[in-house]
């Protein structure tokens, strides 16, 4: 047992003493080599600088008209980024088109928006990425006059050829309704020979009231003011998908949202049978060479405003990274995989982004910085060398003054100077490996002392005293 004993305590004192020596050297080579590692730092820094600079304090979003679902989503968005010291701009746009073209503009400086999927070819898409999709967007056909039967394609047939030659908004221009009405249109076959108004969401509700239209398409979230006036209306009806199932084959874009009996209103028992709705989906898309610390924002902003449960969707199935039909942005993927950094778990943003930058800059600087200045060519030893030579110089001097002009009277003056000058020996921080240079010195100082100390001319030899 004492053995073992003595074995663990001499492991452990060996251990000590070789800390204590390599903490002793690292604080040493500090001192000494603080002015290269100043300039290798600011060097440093300045590259992280220009390489990777900070996230920019403002951000412009195109959303959509004023007073639609995405403008009011991203008064949402924008009240998260303003939490976290972030300026989000809101761009009012016609649509999915106009948002889609803002984010191709090189020159343009928005850096985000809310796209329907299926409102543009990706195709035709250069330089912007998606962070996924963040909701759905149903896709409503309100009419007004006799309900049709869901079952009955005939009559389905005939009251859509009726739509066509009569009064029927499909949406405006540009707008994501406008996309996908027409894709369903000229996937059904009605897409030539109608005649088509094209209003905006507001304005397709207030005419189709007023009985100034007979139907309209109208994307947008249930939970819209325009969709929950129209499902209100029992004098307005809507027509459901029965064949979703075949437009979602046509438009793989497309989602099939079910819709249980009574569901939109237990008390009219709206509706009154099980339905199907089709959905596109809201793409959040983004310029590529926007920040990935904003890109990681706007994904926890997704995760907290679109995660939660809605009528057609589930806690926290948004956002979602699948048949987004644009490039996934790397932080994206990371963020699908690995969520966000920790650190903007437990820090505010800036602060979080901050140290996460520095942390690249840091370890790379102590875990390159340090050997590399330890294996320049001879630095720490020629830097010692010098100051060692420095006093072998003094010394010289002294030793010469000693043999060419000594005087008697002025000993105690020249010990003075050779205590001074090992004083100053004394106070040079030597590694092992320069031990014997170091001790050379002393023993060289003390040897001229000695001279000093045995006669009165220790450096002149008498005439008398010389033998022939």
């Amino acid at each position: 047992m004492g053995s073992i004993k003595q074995d663990i305590k001499e492991t452990y004192l060996g251990l000590y003493e070789t800390i204590q020596e390599k903490w002793g050297d690292f604080t040493q080579f500090l001192m000494e080599a603080w002015p290269l590692l100043v300039i290798l730092l600011v060097g440093l820094m300045g590259v992280w600088w220009y390489a990777d600079p900070p996230p920019p304090r403002h951000v412009l979003m195109a959303t959509g008209q004023p007073g639609g679902s995405y403008y009011v989503l991203g008064e949402k968005y924008a009240a998260f980024f303003k939490k976290k010291g972030i300026t989000l701009e809101l761009l009012t746009t016609n649509g999915a088109e106009e948002n889609v073209t803002h984010l191709v503009d090189r020159k343009d400086p928005v850096q985000a928006a809310f796209v329907q999927a299926g409102a543009f070819n990706p195709h035709e898409v250069t330089g912007v990425q998606t962070l996924g999709t963040i909701s759905y967007d149903p896709i409503w056909l309100f009419y007004r006059g006799s309900e049709i039967k869901a079952t009955d394609f005939q009559e389905i047939r005939a009251k859509s050829q009726y739509f066509l030659n009569s009064r029927m908004s499909i949406g405006a221009k540009g707008s994501g309704t406008y996309a996908q009405a027409m894709h369903i249109l000229k996937a059904s076959g009605f897409d030539k020979g109608a005649h088509f108004l094209y209003l905006s969401g507001a304005e397709s509700v207030e005419a189709l009231q007023k009985g100034e239209i007979d139907a309209a398409f109208i994307v947008d979230a249930y939970e819209a003011p325009n969709v929950q006036k129209l499902l209100a209306d029992p004098n307005i009806h809507l027509s459901a998908f029965p064949r979703a199932e075949a437009y979602s084959r046509l438009l793989p874009y497309m989602q099939i949202l079910k819709v249980p009996t009574g569901a939109f209103s237990l008390e009219r028992n709206f509706p009154s049978v099980d339905i199907k709705l089709m959905a596109s989906t809201t793409n959040l898309l983004i310029d590529d060479r926007m920040h990935p610390a904003l890109q990681f924002l706007f994904l926890e902003a997704a995760r907290e405003i679109n995660g939660r449960a809605t009528f057609f969707s589930s806690h926290g199935e948004f956002p979602s990274f699948k048949n987004t039909g644009l490039p996934e942005s790397p932080v994206a993927l990371h963020y699908e995989k690995n969520g966000s950094p920790l650190l903007m778990t437990f820090f505010p943003f800036w602060l979080a982004e901050l140290i996460n930058r520095l942390v690249f800059v840091l370890l790379p600087f102590c875990a390159v910085a340090y050997p590399v200045l330890l294996t320049l060519p001879g630095y720490r030893n020629k830097r010692l060398r010098r100051k060692i030579d420095r006093l072998y110089g003094t010394l010289r001097l002294y030793e010469r003054e000693l043999t060419e002009n000594f005087q008697a009277e002025k000993k105690d003056l020249y010990l003075k100077k050779l205590d001074l000058l090992e004083y100053e020996a004394l106070q040079l921080q030597i590694p092992k490996s320069m031990s014997g240079d170091y001790y050379a010195l002393r023993s060289s100082i003390d040897y001229v002392r000695n001279c000093l100390n045995r006669g009165v001319q220790p450096y002149q030899v008498q005439e008398s005293e010389v033998s022939i």
